[in-house]
């Protein structure tokens, strides 16, 4: 049986993917269209969605929590634009 990780460290695992994502280098040959970088940023981006996507469901959650987690899916979300659609 899988371990429970509490709320907060979720939140704090799914930052560390999304600063992850940030951090993967750019490959000099096919730059930021190399369908392996994409592949790699997505992954990171929807493992710190799975870690944090049930905290808002649970009874045990406060309001707080629960911001945090909007603040998680706003952070995942910039980090999209910014990673894999930078202005030009």
């Amino acid at each position: 049986m899988p371990k429970l990780i509490p709320a907060a460290e979720r939140i704090l695992k799914a930052r560390e993917l999304i600063q992850k994502a940030r951090d993967l280098p750019v490959p000099e040959e096919g730059g930021r269209g190399d369908f392996s970088y994409i592949a790699h940023v997505k992954d990171f981006l929807r493992q710190a969605r799975d870690l944090v996507k049930f905290i808002p469901q649970s009874a045990s959650a406060s309001e707080k929590l629960k911001e945090e987690v909007r603040k998680i899916y706003e952070e995942m979300e910039q980090a999209d634009r910014d990673v894999l659609h930078p202005p030009r």
